[in-house]
């Protein structure tokens, strides 16, 4: 299985479906653009592993690296969804370990990641890869 890692314009449209199904928050007419300035402006990075017939992405990660006091240099994944189709494959395992190689490449010492409650069968693919719980992430939203 390989794993492709997302630079063009073509690629994106490939990894499209996956990611608005993910994040139903975007729009659709303008994620293709929005990813691209985030992979050639942001730091963001995106890699996909194709469908059996290459015409879309099963699965996707997207990640950046990120400097902090706390973590010094580390890779934040913002996202990791399988296309239900696609999903008892491994195809999310085999993206945390492509995330890790680079990790290790690059000389970075963690890779960290938020999840939402109820997502227990991610919980336990991040657990049986080595990730622990390491703390709660708070939110607030700004009023305009």
């Amino acid at each position: 299985m390989d794993i492709l890692n997302v630079q063009t314009t073509a690629e994106i449209e490939l990894a499209k479906e996956a990611i608005l199904e993910f994040r139903t928050n975007l729009e659709p007419e303008n994620v293709v653009e929005q990813v691209l300035e985030m992979i050639t402006s942001g730091g963001f990075e995106l890699a996909c592993i194709p469908s059996d017939d290459g015409t879309k992405a099963a699965a996707f990660v997207g990640f950046r690296v990120i400097n902090m006091l706390r973590t010094g240099k580390m890779i934040y994944i913002d996202d990791l969804f399988t296309l239900p189709e696609y999903r008892g494959r491994g195809y999310a395992g085999k993206l945390l370990d492509y995330v890790d190689q680079l990790a290790v490449q690059r000389g970075i010492k963690s890779v960290h990641l938020d999840s939402g409650f109820a997502l227990h069968p991610a919980h336990r693919l991040y657990l049986s890869k080595g990730y622990f719980l390491a703390c709660h992430h708070f939110a607030k939203m700004m009023k305009e």
